[in-house]
């Protein structure tokens, strides 16, 4: 009964529907049918001959057209009639009457619109003035066989537009959307020729309106239409009828809308008059560059370059200018390249303004970093002058600087063109050589603005950029390095030795030749060397890096960048007056040397001589340098050249050196994963807690804590061994009241530390049940070296990680600690203990007692729940805890 009553009610509504689909579909055919008499008067009347009009049915009317005779005058060349009805009847009929069943479109709708658009319009435009229907053409005159007639050739020409401008947006809204493009040649006849300015408006709006989110092809094939339509009807017509239309859409809610207009209004242009152009279509380009779609503004960015060519003059220079840097700093990465590689040489080209262009880029990069703020609030400190850069300073100071690397070949050419001397520069293959520059230098009163704009404006104000620039900020210096790289390339290699070298060996603090410099300028070079002590670590610090990599590390001075740094890491040092903070600089800037992998074995060669020397301080400056450049090399670098050196800085018998050679360890031991290094670590390792000694054992375990959640699941299982047979050994003896408290304290901070790293990692359920919970256990035995703190924290693990209270941890692990701390060594050191035997016994086999049932049976069960996640949330908790549970006594004063 319910499927009968579905299906009867299915067949009510069917037949609903096609009562609906019949009446419309008749509705039209009417309108087809109308037109498709029009069509035949116009054919009628364009014949050579007289001949009268067949009776034409229309199936519920007869309608008997007026015979009119064409006369052609012979002299008179004939002009097509304004409509051609032939093309009319072979595009027409077959798009509308296909309203009756959509499936069955035309497929191939790839032909250009304007094809069809021409072979419809053929004849005189209307007037650009006041759109009035055209005149007949000459050489015809129309006679009307019937005297009772008053019809024309015109009013016919003009009914057909006016059905045609009526039944077009009753048609659009039933044409698939992809087959709406199909209807632009009738719609774009009927704008150009109807006689009604509101009627046009209307259409064009439906034009634009056409598809609701046009996608690529669509939107050219607008495009492209309303080009057409801004030949066709002339410049006062695309000015009151196109242009409004597009500022219409400019806050269209579908941003395909809105990108139509933005990759319109460009090619718009070239079809209205200049005052036009730099005024409202500039205003639409504007209003656009501030979309909040990414691909809007990029599509303003293409359309505003191919936009100033047809500026009338540069009036509005500044304001497109602004324009560009607005577009070079937007937030997004493909906007910024169609700026870069398309509206900044196209303003250049337009402006021929290139140093107001450079004054603006260098004013905006140093600006940005200004407006930051210090790391530190400390009048004349270091940190005072270096700057925390937000994201978006740091994206502005990046495009800034790329920009400033495309500009170079305009620079360079600016320089060619403008130079004094041009006998000596085109004998020298366009290259700056040391004839010209001992010209350049020996005539000082011969002016070249364009020349020492580099070394005089551009070099000074990157300088100042980078000594804003925190030792982090090694893109940005990266930057920097390969604009230094480009111009010395670009310039030639006498430019880079007699003007670039000298001014970054002053703007460090060296000594420089100034042979090559004119005297009108050598005041404003030697203004760059640092005056003050501060001033002196901040070249160091900030601008010794871009001279070693981006003027000594070119190429062709390889070997004069190898003098250079032996003397900064081995001479200098062997004089008194070498600070320990000024080697810590150098030593950074070494470090940012060799993100340049070309630059690896000479820095290695150096630093073999710094292992091998007899001084301390030269021992343990290698090791700090071996650990800065870890991250830089690769695992053959590593296992080659850094293992091997720390090792023989770790075999010394200093032990200054000793310990620092740990934390280099587990800096390798961060950044590396290959099974013959983590040996090599571990074998290391174990000679230095070999040594027993305070410091070695707490500059492991901090070592290898940093690199517990970098490393592999071998060594963080070799971490909990040692952790537990040294550490918890010599901390479980140490627990009577003769012993250091504060050795003590050190040591369970360390070691909490090392617990709450490898507690975030994903340990193994067996790693948890035999190392980790013991060795809480046994760092709770002692609360008199745990900071509260780090108490509860430890607590907090253990509950965590065994599911329980701390009474049922002790039941559990009853059977590993006992009740006091003799029964704790015996069982967990004792020779049939856990971990009784040392690592260079465990290859012999052991036989280990089986588990008593009744204490596998009382094992809680590891939580679900318990993730690496919760994990790290409770690490960050445990900071918190800490904070909270500091002694206000303990502050230091």
């Amino acid at each position: 009964m319910h499927i009968e009553g579905y299906r009867s009610g299915r067949n009510v509504m069917a037949s609903d529907t096609d009562t609906a689909e019949t009446q419309s579909i008749e509705k039209y055919k009417e309108e087809i049918k109308i037109l498709h008499l029009e069509i035949e008067k116009l054919k009628a009347k364009s014949t050579t001959s007289p001949e009268s009009v067949e009776r034409t049915d229309s199936g519920k009317e007869s309608v008997q057209p007026e015979e009119k005779v064409v006369e052609i005058d012979e002299e008179t060349p004939l002009i097509s009639h304004p409509t051609d009805a032939e093309s009319v009847k072979q595009d027409v009929p077959p798009l509308v009457g296909d309203m009756t069943k959509p499936e069955g479109f035309p497929q191939d709708s790839t032909g250009s619109f304007t094809d069809k658009v021409n072979t419809i319009d053929e004849s005189p435009r209307v007037s650009e003035q006041n759109g009035d229907v055209p005149s007949p053409a000459p050489g015809i005159s129309v006679k009307s066989d019937n005297l009772g007639c008053d019809g024309s050739l015109e009013n016919t020409g003009s009914e057909t537009i006016q059905i045609l401008a009526d039944a077009l947006p009753k048609i659009v809204p039933y044409v698939l959307i992809n087959h709406r493009e199909e209807l632009l040649p009738l719609m774009m006849c009927a704008i150009e020729r109807h006689p009604d300015g509101s009627t046009r408006d209307s259409l064009t709006h439906t034009l634009f309106n056409l598809i609701k989110r046009p996608d690529e092809q669509q939107r050219q094939i607008i495009m492209d239409a309303c080009i057409s339509l801004a030949k066709n009807v002339g410049q006062m017509r695309t000015e009151t009828e196109l242009l409004p239309q597009c500022w219409e859409q400019i806050n269209h809610m579908y941003e395909e809308r809105r990108l139509l207009v933005a990759q319109s209004c460009g090619q718009i242009a070239e079809f209205v008059r200049p005052e036009i152009r730099d005024s409202l279509i500039l205003s639409i380009v504007q209003q656009l560059i501030e979309d909040a779609a990414s691909v809007v503004r990029d599509a303003a960015a293409h359309n505003l370059a191919l936009l100033l060519p047809l500026f009338p003059n540069a009036d509005k220079y500044f304001k497109v200018e602004e324009l560009v840097f607005q577009l070079v700093c937007d937030p997004s990465g493909v906007v910024v390249e169609t700026t870069l590689r398309e509206l900044v040489p196209a303003v250049i080209k337009w402006g021929n303004n290139l140093e107001h262009v450079l004054k603006v880029l260098l004013s905006h990069a140093l600006s940005c970093a200004q407006r930051c703020p210090p790391i530190s609030g400390v009048e004349g400190s270091l940190e005072s002058h270096l700057r925390v850069l937000g994201e978006r300073e740091r994206w502005n100071l990046d495009v800034l600087l790329r920009m400033l690397i495309e500009l170079l070949p305009l620079i360079r050419q600016k320089a060619t063109d403008t130079c004094p001397f041009p006998p000596v520069l085109e004998s020298n293959d366009n290259t700056f050589s040391d004839a010209l520059l001992d010209l350049y230098a020996g005539r000082g009163h011969v002016e070249w603005p364009a020349f020492e704009w580099m070394h005089v404006d551009c070099f000074s104000d990157l300088i100042n950029l980078s000594c804003m620039l925190h030792r982090k900020e090694d893109n940005l210096r990266n930057r920097i390095t390969k604009f230094l790289l480009a111009v010395g390339q670009s310039y030639g290699d006498s430019y880079r030795v007699h003007i670039m070298l000298p001014v970054f060996l002053v703007a460090v603090g060296d000594d420089a030749d100034f042979t090559f410099f004119p005297s009108a300028i050598h005041s404003r070079i030697k203004g760059l060397r640092p005056k003050s002590v501060v001033a002196t670590r901040l070249a160091t610090t900030c601008v010794l890096p871009l001279l070693l990599a981006g003027i000594l590390g070119s190429p062709s001075k390889r070997d004069q960048l190898e003098d250079y740094l032996r003397k900064l890491l081995v001479d200098n040092h062997l004089n008194e007056n070498q600070s320990t903070r000024r080697y810590a600089d150098v030593i950074d800037a070494v470090r940012f040397l060799c993100s340049f992998e070309q630059h690896h074995g000479m820095i290695f060669n150096i630093l073999w001589e710094m292992v091998v020397s007899s001084s301390v301080d030269m021992k343990i400056n290698a090791a700090n340098l071996l650990k800065v450049i870890v991250p830089y090399v690769d695992t053959k670098v590593a296992s080659t050249h850094v293992v091997p050196a720390l090792v023989t800085l770790g075999s010394d018998p200093n032990l200054k050196v000793k310990y620092v050679s740990i934390e280099s360890f587990g800096a390798v031991a961060q950044h590396f994963k290959n099974d013959v290094i983590v040996d090599k670590i571990r074998v290391q390792m174990d000679a230095f807690l070999d040594d027993g000694s305070h410091e070695a054992t707490i500059a492991v375990v901090r070592a290898l804590s940093v690199a517990v959640p970098h490393t592999t699941e071998r060594l963080r299982d070799y971490i909990l061994k040692f952790q537990n047979r040294h550490y918890l050994h010599q901390f479980v003896f140490c627990t009577d009241y003769h012993c250091d408290i504060t050795r003590r304290g050190e040591r369970a901070n360390a070691f909490c530390e090392a617990i709450r790293a490898l507690d975030a990692t994903d340990l193994s359920v067996n790693s948890v049940r035999e190392y980790l919970l013991p060795a809480i256990q046994n760092m709770l035995k002692d609360p008199e070296a745990l900071d509260p703190a780090h108490k509860e924290a430890l607590e907090i693990i253990m509950k965590e990680r065994s599911g329980g209270t701390l009474d049922t941890i002790s039941k559990v692990m009853g059977a590993h600690l006992g009740t006091g701390i003799a029964s704790s060594v015996t069982s967990f050191f004792g020779e049939s203990g856990l971990l009784g035997k040392k690592e260079t016994a465990e290859s012999s086999p052991q036989q280990s007692a089986p588990p008593s049932p009744n204490a596998a049976a009382t094992l809680p069960p590891q939580p679900a729940e318990d993730t690496r996640f919760m994990r790290i949330m409770r690490g960050n908790f445990t900071d918190m805890l800490r904070g909270k549970g500091k002694n206000p006594d303990e502050a230091p004063h």
